[in-house]
């Protein structure tokens, strides 16, 4: 154990995910178990700015697993990508007597943590938090899986609607530059068809998709469509343009939206945001710096932040093959 660590922050940033309460939660139970103090940081890089800081024990973590959301709340900050904006938040964690920090986020949080310890040597762990599961260096981001089960809900009960009344629904999911919830969720919920970033399947090969299973005795369709594809500028674009080519379709659109990033966590992120919140403790205490902790096959690994930040998650080959099959 690293004798110069005696106290440990902890925030979170970025987009809110299920999974993240309970990696709090972690980070601070571990902590005291290693006889640490934690510290919790409020509104993420702007909190540290502005020295909004909380001393947290066990007890202060009470009845928080099972919340979605964070209660660190979270914020972008626009001062901490200033070199002053940075020194600030330094001196103050300096003053507090934090000597490392564990951060809870995505991409941008990675990418401020790492420029962090760059300047200032400062001990910082990461902890990857973003329902998109678009972090390299893990299998599962926290609340990845709570989204999947909450999109595919969403997606059961549209069914019941485009079967009742002979539509076609093209239901939006969130996945700016990753199509892992689309193509997880449209197999799960038995989707005719999936349009991800990662495949240009094109406005013709939908149609022609579209009028097979029409052609297939299929009444009506559910087309998931990752809000990053670049088929058409926008999922409406989608719409109009199968309703000029298929008119016999009644079609509808259905943007899920922020719902993905709320409710309560599945047990999977639960288990995870806590493995994961042990693993950054620990690792601080036995003197690394600068990692993301993250799931491989299973097992919790530590991948450099650089290689997080500028590596990229491949989307599953397999499942785009199974895709293909079960949309037959």
């Amino acid at each position: 154990m690293s004798k110069n660590i005696k106290k440990i922050g902890v925030l979170t940033s970025g987009g809110d995910s299920p999974g993240m309460n309970a990696a709090i939660r972690s980070v601070v139970r571990t902590c005291a178990y290693h006889n640490i103090e934690c510290i919790g940081i409020y509104r993420g890089y702007q909190g540290m700015i502005e020295g909004d800081f909380k001393e947290m024990g066990p007890r202060s973590v009470n009845n928080i697993v099972n919340k979605g959301g964070t209660i660190l709340k979270s914020a972008r900050s626009l001062e901490f990508k200033t070199p002053e904006g940075r020194k600030k938040a330094h001196e103050n964690l300096v003053n507090a007597g934090i000597d490392a920090l564990v951060v809870i986020g995505g991409d941008g949080t990675f990418t401020g943590a790492e420029l962090f310890n760059n300047e200032f040597g400062y001990p910082v762990m990461g902890i990857p938090g973003t329902i998109d599961n678009d972090i390299y260096g893990t299998s599962h981001t926290l609340g990845y899986d709570t989204a999947l089960n909450t999109v595919v809900e969403c997606i059961d009960k549209i069914r019941d609607t485009a079967s009742s009344h002979n539509r076609l629904f093209f239901v939006e999911v969130m996945g700016r530059d990753a199509g892992h919830i689309a193509l997880n969720a449209g197999i799960g919920a038995g989707a005719e068809e999936i349009l991800i970033p990662e495949e240009d399947l094109g406005l013709e090969r939908l149609l022609e998709s579209l009028q097979k299973s029409k052609a297939s005795g299929k009444s009506s369709s559910i087309v998931v469509v990752s809000e990053g594809d670049k088929i058409g500028k926008n999922v409406f674009e989608l719409k109009e343009y199968v309703e000029e080519h298929m008119p016999e379709y009644d079609v509808r659109v259905s943007v899920l939206g922020h719902m993905q990033r709320g409710g309560s966590p599945s047990c999977f992120d639960r288990v995870l945001a806590s493995r994961l919140g042990v693993k950054a403790v620990e690792s601080i205490l036995e003197g690394k710096s600068n990692y993301m902790v993250g799931l491989i096959q299973d097992k919790v690994a530590l991948t450099p932040l650089e290689q997080a930040i500028k590596g990229s998650s491949k989307i599953d080959e397999e499942l785009l093959r199974v895709s293909d099959i079960m949309t037959t």
